[in-house]
Formats: structure tokens, C-alpha cells, sequence
């Protein structure tokens, strides 16, 4: 933009990427626009409707944008389509006399949006991808590598950093599927006029010719239409659409709220790139926030809120068509991809940059793993005949005792209070409790399945 006096969207220079700022562009907007109408008038032509002058004419003119004469003609007539109309008559006059021929303007702009959003779930598509594969790689590499699982925000069991990182994978490869089927369904409205019915076109070239007329413009856009429509495509095609969206906005979420707690330093595991001329505070020098994570809790924070509104405009369509949608989704199509795009940038930076503390993991093990440790002691234990629920109990005292000690900056003395207990002792060894307390054992299966979710991913993403 060529000043900051105005109020500008943060989208328009702050968040998300050139290239999904050019898809929802007014340039953009209005060519689409004019290919349609060129499309309309080739497949007229057909039909002895427009001659080959007119169509070559419109054709010659239509990458001619000029969106201030366009809005100088809207601010006289109130009507945004019917201005670009006018301005594209001006420039073709020999093909403005069949411009726009049959059509309502839903026709073009309702088409228009569903190309759009096509084009934006494509790049969409494809960042996720690269995500998908930077994950891949990450849970390979620490598919083995074990670390303490909180449940409850407290110690639980032991895991790997892998598999915690394949919970995210696996949503973000759900994500994926569930956008590119959207992708795949999109459908616009085709040519059927004022209220869906078709009767202009019908009164052109008759009934009859209808199914074909629709297919050969189906043909000429590559885009496939619902068979039955009001005066615009079922407004339930945003809804389905931004809520995998959203779902995308709540699996980035998710990772990222994870990412700031494990970046504080009472856990210290991971954390966001931070550059070395990087400002954390205002007014702390010391301070290292996560301020890229908090960035997409924001921004998903934001987008979760979007398919309500695309919810309100599919379910208060009355009738035929009410043009109470119209305002709003000039800004929920857009900002709901420009969203999307900006968290997808964002976490692909952090994710190709993630820093691993190996050391304070080693760390939360030595603290917490003894306790995690307790539930193979538990099961040998049984196995060794000894009575379940006496021996849950045992164990949880010399754990709360454990915990006592952890308080006041003690060494965890777990292990070697088990190993000293008689009733344990009268089933295993003291050598025996001290090879299940070491925590690093009891990970499962998690490594295999780590591993298998990594190639899973790389099979569909490429």
C-alpha cells in the first residue's frame, strides 16, 4: 500500500503470505470476473448467440482491469458487478452489446468465489504438505528418544518425543484429508440465473439445450456445479468448508499451546526459533517469549469462530436468496484463508527450526521417571503373586514420601526406599526393583508406531 494513514487489514501486510493476498485480491476478483464472461460468450457463440468479432473483442480486453473507472461508475449505480460490466463495455465495444447476456450476477460472482477458494485450498493444500513432511522427519528422529508424558499437566508415564510428536502429525495428516476432500467436492453455481431455474438462458437457446449449455461452461472452467441452486450455490459449502478449516486452526493450536508450556523453563523441552537480535520484552531484557506460538493460539483462536458465521449465512438464507450474507463473506472467505495461510507459515518456521533440549529432558526424566517407573514394579509384582491392591497402596505411601522430599529440593529417593521395603522384597529382589525402575524401558510400542505414522505420512504427502 502506498500509505498508512487508512486503517488496513493486518492480513493486507502483517499476516499470511503474497501469494494468498493475490488470490483474494480485487485484481484478481474482477479478471476472474471478465474470464467468465469471455467463457459465456464462447459457449453462446456456439449457439449462433455471439459472433467469433464479439467474442475475440471481449477476449482481447480482458486482462484490462481498471479499478478506478470501476468504482467511479459503482459510486453512481450502487452495484459493484454492473460497474465492472460498464467498465469492460467501454474498453470492448464491439462485444459489450452481448456482455453479461442471460446472466444474474451470482452467476459470475458465486462461480467466482468457489475458483477462488479452489485456488486458496490448493496453496493451502500444498503448505500443509510441507508441514506434513518437516513433522515426518522430526518424529523419525525422535521416535526413540524417551521422555515424561503429563497427563493433567502432572507427571504421568514415560513416552518419546517422537510419539508425542506423531499425536500432532496425525491430526495435521487428518487435516490434510479432510481439506483436500473439500477441495475436491467444491462445486459453484453454474449458469441458472435469477432464482436458479435457468429461464433466461432457456428463453435464448430453450429448455432443452440447458444440461448441455451448463456442461460445455463446466468444461471451458474446470469446475464442476451443484444441479440444483437458488439465486447462489448452497451457502452450506462454506460452512463444510471452513469448519475443516477451523479443524486445521485447532490441531495447530493444540501443538503450539503444548509448545509454550514445554518452552517455559520449569519444563525447558522444546522451543520456538528465537533470533539473536530478537526482542522477548519491552520492559524484561531477559525475557524469551513464544511469541510465534502465541501467535497462531491467536490466530486459530480466531479463525474457530468462523464457520459460526458461515453456519448463520447458509441456515438464514430464506428462500430464493436473501442478500444478508453479502458483506460478510467479502471478509470470511478471505481472512479465513488468509488465516489459515498465516498459521501455516508461522508453524512451518517453527517447526524447521525447533529447538530440543536434550539435557532438560534428561533432567524432567531423573525427577519424574522413578515415579512412572512404579507401574512395572506394580504389575511384576502381581505376576510375582503378590496381592494387587496391598501392594498399589505400599507403593503410593513411599511415593507421597518421595514427593515430600522433591518439595524441599531433595533427590527423588524412590528407588532406593522400594528397593528397602520387606513386603516388596518378600516377592522380588532389590536387584529386580531397580531394573523396573529404570523409566526409559517403559515406552510400549511407541518407537514402532512413531515410525510407522512417519512413513504413513511421507506415503501421502510425497
Amino acid at each position: 500500500m502506498s500509505t498508512y494513514r487508512n486503517y488496513l487489514s493486518p492480513f493486507s501486510w502483517r499476516y499470511a503470505t503474497p501469494a494468498m493476498r493475490a488470490i483474494w485480491s480485487e485484481h484478481h476478483r474482477r479478471l476472474l470476473w471478465r474470464q467468465i464472461w469471455v467463457a459465456l460468450a464462447e459457449v453462446q457463440s456456439e449457439y449462433g448467440l455471439v459472433s467469433a468479432e464479439q467474442v475475440a473483442n471481449l477476449r482481447q480486453h480482458m486482462q484490462a482491469i481498471d479499478i478506478p473507472r470501476a468504482l467511479a461508475i459503482e459510486s453512481e449505480i450502487q452495484h459493484d458487478l454492473m460497474a465492472e460490466v460498464r467498465t469492460f463495455a467501454e474498453q470492448a465495444p464491439v462485444g459489450a452489446g452481448i456482455l453479461h447476456l442471460g446472466a444474474t450476477s451470482m452467476d459470475v460472482e458465486d462461480n467466482t468465489d468457489v475458483l477462488r477458494l479452489r485456488q486458496a485450498l490448493d496453496l493451502i493444500l500444498a503448505r500443509l504438505a510441507d508441514l506434513l513432511r518437516i513433522v515426518s522427519r522430526l518424529i523419525a528422529q525422535w521416535a526413540e528418544t524417551p521422555v515424561m508424558a503429563f497427563t493433567h499437566i502432572q507427571p504421568a508415564e514415560p513416552s518419546t518425543l517422537g510419539y508425542r510428536l506423531a499425536l500432532y502429525g496425525q491430526d495435521l495428516l487428518e487435516d490434510y484429508r479432510a481439506i483436500g476432500q473439500q477441495r475436491t467436492g467444491l462445486r459453484g453455481k453454474g449458469f441458472k440465473g435469477a432464482v436458479g431455474t435457468g429461464a433466461a438462458y432457456a428463453e435464448l437457446i430453450g429448455a432443452g439445450e440447458l444440461p448441455a449449455f451448463e456442461a460445455a461452461l463446466a468444461a471451458r472452467l474446470d469446475l464442476p456445479f451443484f444441479p440444483v441452486t437458488s439465486q447462489t450455490y448452497p451457502r452450506r459449502q462454506d460452512y463444510t468448508v471452513l469448519s475443516a478449516l477451523a479443524g486445521l486452526g485447532g490441531s495447530l493450536y493444540k501443538f503450539a499451546f503444548d509448545l509454550r508450556l514445554l518452552q517455559s523453563p520449569p519444563f525447558g523441552e522444546l522451543g520456538e526459533p528465537f533470533g539473536e537480535k530478537q526482542v522477548g520484552s519491552s520492559a524484561m531484557p531477559f525475557k524469551r517469549n513464544p511469541v510465534q506460538a502465541e501467535k497462531i493460539n491467536s490466530l486459530a483462536r480466531y479463525l474457530a469462530g468462523l464457520p459460526r458465521l458461515a453456519w448463520d449465512n447458509a441456515a438464514h438464507s430464506l428462500l430464493e436468496r436473501t442478500l444478508d450474507d453479502s458483506a460478510n463473506r467479502r471478509i470470511l472467505l478471505p481472512e479465513a484463508c488468509l488465516a489459515v495461510d498465516e498459521l501455516l507459515h508461522t508453524a512451518t518456521g517453527i517447526l524447521s527450526q525447533l529447538r530440543v533440549d536434550e539435557a532438560a529432558i534428561q533432567r524432567n526424566f531423573a525427577v519424574y521417571g522413578p515415579f512412572a517407573a512404579t507401574e512395572r514394579v506394580l504389575m511384576a509384582l502381581v505376576k510375582a503373586g503378590a496381592d494387587r491392591q496391598a501392594m498399589h497402596e505400599s507403593i503410593r505411601a513411599h511415593a507421597m514420601q518421595a514427593w515430600e522430599i522433591l518439595k524441599t529440593g531433595g533427590e527423588n529417593p524412590l528407588i532406593e526406599t522400594l528397593c528397602a521395603d520387606a513386603g516388596l522384597l518378600a516377592h522380588l529382589t532389590a536387584t529386580e526393583i531397580r531394573d523396573l525402575m529404570n523409566a526409559r524401558d517403559h515406552v510400549g510400542d511407541a518407537p514402532v508406531r512413531a515410525h510407522r505414522l512417519a512413513r504413513t505420512i511421507l506415503e501421502e504427502v510425497g
